[in-house]
């Protein structure tokens, strides 16, 4: 992979992890279309990801240090038996760490074995590595989707609340169907799951956001213990460059998605995606057919 591309992969990267429109399946549609080894593009979305958790910690230092230190808190309490659930001794900062583990716990689904020594997780990578496109292009229509009905909700409740329970096993479910399938955007199904569920705008995007760092390394972990299998040559200094470019795209990326959801455009990001993906599914569905001769 040359620099050029590798500098166009990190900044489809950082744009699309953030604002909702799925990098996955912006990612496997470039690929497609400039003829990228799936083993390569694979190495390298990888490797982007780490571009990503940088963006998200630069922008969100403050409360990730917050959250770290509240973290070590627990522990050292539980090894002192000193643990306790009460609500009215808990930090604001302490109840988003508990809601923040609980949304983790579904993707604990994706680590149950599926046969042939694979995890599902890797079963499910069957859609991105494979040569067609259609699967991508339904996708981005489902993002879109739902994308309309997380800003309709967000008109409806007037009333805005904090993430609880319910809405932390909801936003946890949402972000593993996201990590099955290229085109269904993280951020986006967790935002607008949190929209749906009556949450502030501002505490949708900061706990999307944050529930995505250990999201992002542990999927890209992943991608990069299965690249690693091939014996393919991978350049060194092209991954740098796509990883700092996905670095400093994402944090402009940030600070506009948090302008679009302030100002209540989050609506117009749906519509892109619903358009993109009924382009996306027709031409997959015209390479299908040409590729069965009819």
């Amino acid at each position: 992979m040359d620099i050029l591309k590798a500098f166009l992969m990190g900044l489809i990267q950082g744009v699309t992890e953030f604002l909702p429109v799925s990098s996955s399946g912006h990612l496997s549609v470039f690929s497609h279309f400039f003829n990228i080894d799936t083993e390569i593009s694979s190495l390298y979305s990888s490797m982007l990801h780490i571009g990503s958790v940088i963006a998200i910690v630069v922008f969100f230092y403050k409360t990730i240090y917050e959250l770290f230190i509240e973290f070590t808190l627990c522990i050292k309490e539980i090894a002192k038996k000193r643990f306790s659930f009460d609500k009215e001794k808990t930090s604001k900062t302490r109840r988003m760490l508990y809601m923040l583990i609980i949304s983790c716990v579904p993707l604990l689904i994706l680590l149950l074995p599926a046969g042939n020594g694979m995890i599902l997780m890797q079963k499910l990578t069957v859609f991105s590595n494979d040569d067609s496109i259609l699967a991508e292009g339904i996708c981005f229509i489902f993002t879109g989707g739902v994308l309309i009905l997380g800003a309709l909700a967000d008109n409806f409740h007037k009333r805005k609340r904090n993430i609880g329970i319910v809405p932390a096993i909801l936003i946890g479910f949402a972000q593993m169907l996201a990590a099955c399938f290229p085109g269904i955007s993280r951020s986006g199904m967790t935002i607008s799951t949190g929209l749906i569920c009556g949450a502030s705008r501002r505490n949708a995007v900061m706990y999307s956001f944050i529930l995505s760092v250990p999201t992002i390394l542990a999927a890209g972990l992943i991608e990069f213990i299965d690249a690693m299998k091939s014996p393919t040559y991978i350049p060194v200094f092209p991954m740098i460059v796509g990883v700092l470019t996905s670095a400093v795209v994402g944090i402009f990326s940030i600070s506009l998605l948090k302008f679009l959801i302030r100002k209540n455009k989050f609506k117009y990001l749906g519509i892109y995606c619903v358009s993109l993906g009924v382009i996306v599914t027709v031409v997959g569905i015209i390479e299908t057919l040409m590729e069965q001769g009819v």
